[in-house]
Formats: C-alpha cells, sequence, structure tokens
C-alpha cells in the first residue's frame, strides 16, 4: 500500500524537474511569469442558446429558463453578465434536462459510483489520477473485472505519475481481463506514444457509465477516502490518519454526452488503441431540471478553460463569492479578481486546508493571506480533515465542482474537468454544504496572522519561489 506517498498531486515530479533543469542548464526563471490568458471580458456576445435532450432549444425557450433561474437566485446580473461569454470561452453548451446529485467525502461517493459499475450493461469509461493498489483500490479493480467479464466493455485511462507508487501487476490483471488501460503520458519516454511531455499529467476524476451516467470531481480511487470527514461521522481512519474531505457529483442526463466527447478526445490525444465499437452515444432523456456545462482543460490549449471562466464568473459576482479549494497558490490574475470583488462590496470567503498533504503548496497559499485579508477576503482554514474538495458557489446561482484547484500547476500544466450547474435550487446545496465546512473551520484574522512567527514567513518565501512548478 502507498496511502502515505503525498498521493494527490506529483511534488516530488517537481523537484525532479528542478535537478533535471539545473543539470541541462535550463532557464526556470523565464517560466516564472503566468501570461495573461483570459479573453476580452468586456465583450459581449450573443444571447445563449441552450441544449436539450432533442438538440438546441429554441432563442425565447432558452431565455425563459435563464429567466427562471435568475428570478430564483439572489440580486445578480451574473446570468447577463457572464454566460454568453463562458460560452464563448468554453465552446460547450449549456444543456438543460440534467439530474445533479450532490456526493461528499468517498463512502457516499464510492457507494454511488460502484452501484452505477454493477448495473452497467454496455461499456464503462474511467479516467483518474489515483488509483492505488489497497483496499478500495482492489473493490474497483474486481468491480471493472466482473463487469468486463459479463461482455461490458471497461475502458480506463490512469495517469502515470499518479499511479507512480501503484505496481503493474494490478494494472496487467485489468489488461488481462480485456479491460483496456492507457497510461497517460507515460513518465518513461521511451514508451511515449507522442510527444514527451514530463510535466503535463491527467489530474482529471471522471467515471462514464453506458453513456447516461458521469461522475466526476476531485475524488481519487484510493482509501485515504475511506471515512467520512463531517460532522458526528467524522473519525479518523484505521491507521490514525485523518479523513480526507472531498466533494463529487453524479449526474445523468444530456451532458453526460459532452463530458463521454472529453474521455473520448483524451483517449484519442494520447494515441490509445482503438475502442471496441459500444454504444457511446445513446439517445439521452431528460433527467431533471437542471442546467450544466461540461468544461475540459488541456495544456494543449491556449489557456485554461475552467480557469478563464471562473476569472469570469468572479468578475461578474454582485453579492457573494464562496471557493473551497485544497491547493491554493493563486496567481497576479486571480488575486486580482478576488481582490476586486472584495473592494466592490461581494462576500469573498475562501476555505482552505488548516492540514494538508503538501508542505510546499500549504505554505506557498499562505504566503499570499496577508494580501487577501487587507483587501477584505475571508479566510478560514479546515481543521480535524485533510480537506482536498474543489468547489466555488458565486451569487447563489453559479456553481461548480471538480478537479482543479486554484494553483499553477492546475491552471498551467494539468488537464482538468468541472462541471458547472446554475440555478438557485443547486446552488442552495452547494451553500449548505459550504456552511458545514465553515462550522469546522477556523478562521484567520489580519490581526492573527500578522503576528505569525518568523519561522511561518520563512517556510511561506520559500515556498513561494517554486509555487510555478507545485
Amino acid at each position: 500500500m502507498a496511502s502515505h506517498r503525498a498521493p494527490h498531486k506529483p511534488h516530488w515530479l517537481a523537484w525532479r524537474l528542478f535537478w533535471l533543469a539545473g543539470v541541462l542548464g535550463l532557464p526556470l526563471a523565464a517560466c516564472m511569469s503566468l501570461p495573461t490568458i483570459v479573453p476580452d471580458l468586456a465583450r459581449r456576445d450573443p444571447a445563449v442558446q441552450l441544449q436539450g435532450a432533442r438538440g438546441p432549444l429554441s432563442a425565447e425557450q432558452s431565455k425563459a429558463i435563464l429567466d427562471r433561474l435568475a428570478a430564483r437566485g439572489q440580486e445578480t446580473d451574473i446570468f447577463e453578465r457572464h454566460l454568453a461569454l463562458e460560452e464563448a470561452i468554453v465552446g460547450s453548451p449549456l444543456t438543460t434536462g440534467n439530474h445533479v446529485l450532490l456526493l461528499q467525502d468517498g463512502p457516499a461517493t464510492y457507494g454511488a459510483m460502484l452501484a452505477a459499475i454493477a448495473g452497467a450493461r454496455d461499456h464503462i469509461n474511467m479516467e483518474t489520477y489515483i488509483l492505488d493498489d489497497d483496499e478500495m483500490g482492489q473493490r474497483f479493480a474486481q468491480a471493472l473485472i466482473d463487469k468486463q467479464q459479463q461482455g461490458v466493455q471497461v475502458n480506463l485511462i490512469r495517469d502515470s505519475a499518479g499511479t507512480i507508487g501503484t505496481p503493474a501487476a494490478f494494472f496487467q490483471r485489468l489488461s488481462d481481463s480485456g479491460i483496456q488501460v492507457l497510461e497517460f503520458n507515460p513518465l518513461n519516454p521511451l514508451v511515449a506514444r507522442k510527444e514527451w511531455e514530463l510535466n503535463q499529467r491527467d489530474h482529471r476524476k471522471l467515471l462514464i457509465v453506458d453513456g447516461r451516467t458521469a461522475f466526476l470531481g476531485g475524488i481519487n480511487i484510493s482509501s485515504v477516502y475511506s471515512s467520512s470527514s463531517t460532522g458526528k461521522l467524522s473519525r479518523p481512519r484505521p491507521d490514525g490518519s485523518l479523513a480526507w474531505r472531498d466533494t463529487d457529483l453524479q449526474l445523468q442526463g444530456p451532458v453526460v454526452a459532452e463530458f463521454q466527447k472529453l474521455f473520448l478526445a483524451a483517449w484519442e490525444g494520447q494515441k490509445g488503441d482503438p475502442l471496441a465499437a459500444k454504444n457511446y452515444f445513446p439517445q439521452l432523456e431528460n433527467a431533471g431540471r437542471q442546467v450544466v456545462r461540461a468544461i475540459g482543460s488541456s495544456p494543449d490549449e491556449p489557456f485554461s478553460l475552467i480557469y478563464a471562466t471562473l476569472l469570469s464568473a468572479i468578475g461578474s459576482a454582485e453579492t457573494s463569492v464562496y471557493l473551497t479549494n485544497a491547493y491554493f497558490v493563486p496567481d497576479p490574475q486571480l488575486l486580482a479578481a478576488l481582490e476586486a470583488a472584495a473592494g466592490r462590496g461581494v462576500d469573498v470567503t475562501l476555505i482552505l486546508p488548516g492540514q494538508t498533504d503538501s508542505w510546499l503548496v500549504f505554505h506557498a497559499g499562505r504566503g499570499y493571506y496577508g494580501q487577501l485579508l487587507r483587501a477584505g477576503v475571508k479566510i478560514y482554514e479546515r481543521r480535524g480533515a485533510i480537506l482536498h474538495s474543489k468547489t466555488a458557489l458565486i451569487d447563489g446561482v453559479w456553481a461548480t465542482v471538480g478537479s482543479t484547484n486554484l494553483d499553477w500547476r492546475s491552471f498551467l500544466h494539468n488537464h482538468e474537468l468541472n462541471a458547472v450547474v446554475l440555478g438557485a435550487e443547486f446552488g442552495s446545496q452547494v451553500h449548505a454544504m459550504f456552511k458545514k465546512d465553515l462550522a469546522e473551520s477556523d478562521a484567520i484574522t489580519l490581526e492573527q496572522w500578522e503576528r505569525r512567527p518568523l519561522q511561518l514567513r520563512l517556510q511561506e518565501l520559500f515556498a513561494r519561489a517554486w509555487e510555478y512548478w507545485l
């Protein structure tokens, strides 16, 4: 088992890159600025058109749905100011007729995922950063093998760096059963199928069953998630370590086809073997009332699509910006967006880790606390759990859950995946979850922060020197 190997971010990879750069004489300093990656946010685009189970809705139908969402939300013009621009940036449609279930922590998420796998009839597509060879990893492996033996085609993308601690025999067993296993961007350049990019990693977590049900969020496949992290259910793991706090979504409806497109594009982009002919795009019926957009980001694109739309949403905020994130190392544009929102009276509140599996990221992010607190941003640190969740809620009506951290690695180097869900109905669920985490977090005040010891200040300075690579 390898559950204590800084499992969820390849920071060991960063240190090897520093060493390699030193040996080869590469100019790391030249990479230490993030380009302006957001299109012209002042641009106004045509009215947003929604897509349903039977194709695009008319302009009148789309406007009626968006007006309904806006009317049930807080006082905000985020729908007018942001959504058309978001569509122009991202390219994927807003889809209506979806059912979205918010899943908190590993036990609830794994239970729903394993139930969906057990019910699969045609195919299972899975993409993950971590797949550990531990009790939970073995449960998933056996569930996938069982379905493959029943004639359900299983296709698996696993990141090479994220699964570096998982024995080759684990994946060989999957392959021997007929599962198609694709190693994303192999660390070994001799087995690379395309141009070797050591620093590009697949940080997405996606499970699609029969093209009808999708799961995504921050949860990897590992026994570190075996315990709940909140309230009365919170308890240490059997080995005494803290439980992990994370968030996932289960989705049904037309948006699942958009996530399927992203999985198949990732497979093709990695030059995987041809996939078995299956019904990857079944006719999807309306499953609920939620309006959802699928967003995938890749370092092959000119800028991070998730990052660009998040900045746009923060820039459009009128009342509140609530962010929960595991790895917070903001670049100047995100800092400016948060400070500007607080400056115009928006309630900007961050829930960040109080304890973490990444010393460098933890202290690099803390190096920005003073600047943010002076700007009026509220900061809380989650206690009693390892915070790994990545969620945002803007004005109570624009919510996103996914794999994207608020750091340079997610913005520039990783393949990431998020869902944006619109409307006050889902927003109220995310808000309730945010308040629950807030109740289990400690406030960081500016007076308290400015009295922190010199040792912490030195750790922050050291960590920030490496923030681009973390």
